[in-house]
């Protein structure tokens, strides 16, 4: 492997950062001891600019180009943004209604889950599944079809593999063109 441009990020497949790189984990660095690394990340990642600075945390994060895309956001090099995990409220869902037909179940042997007593969902003999709804015979126990969600967040993470991000700190010095 060829020299790497201080400040470089890499993803590399195994545990550990090489010798003279560190993991993009966010960790705060002396500028004392990186003056040449802080020239090129600045306080873009965190630190206080006179003492300290921050490298990129890339932990459960998406990597994205600074700048702005045709009809997308504008994103500035060091900005975090984005979400693990969202709350749908009910204005964010689309409308649609949940349907069931039931049908009364008279004989306690057939019966299956929990509704009340002569209120089994079961499929009728003359009726067959997955057809055009048929009128129902019998009313849904209440407690059968309730809200759901209970405003719970749920993962909004892309289809990921863990890898470890590492920063070069140390290698050529990039030049500006």
């Amino acid at each position: 492997m060829s020299e790497p441009y201080m400040g470089e990020i890499q993803i590399f497949g195994f545990t550990f950062a090489p010798y003279n790189w560190a993991t993009c984990s966010g960790q705060i660095m002396p500028i004392s001891q990186n003056s040449a690394l802080f020239s090129l990340l600045g306080t873009n990642y965190g630190g206080d600019g006179r003492v300290t600075f921050g490298l990129p945390n890339l932990q459960g994060q998406a990597v994205n180009m600074a700048g702005q895309g045709l009809g997308l956001s504008m994103y500035n090099l060091g900005d975090n943004v984005g979400s693990e995990t969202v709350t749908l409220l009910a204005p964010e869902m689309p409308a649609h209604n949940h349907t069931s037909n039931v049908f009364s179940q008279g004989d306690d042997t057939k019966r299956f889950g929990a509704p009340a007593a002569n209120y089994a969902p079961c499929v009728p003999a003359n009726i067959s599944p997955f057809i055009v709804a048929q009128a129902a015979n019998g009313s849904f126990p209440l407690n059968t079809l309730s809200q759901t969600g209970g405003g719970q967040a749920h993962s909004n993470q892309q289809p990921y593999l863990a890898m470890n991000f590492c920063i070069a700190l140390s290698g050529m010095f990039p030049q500006r063109p």
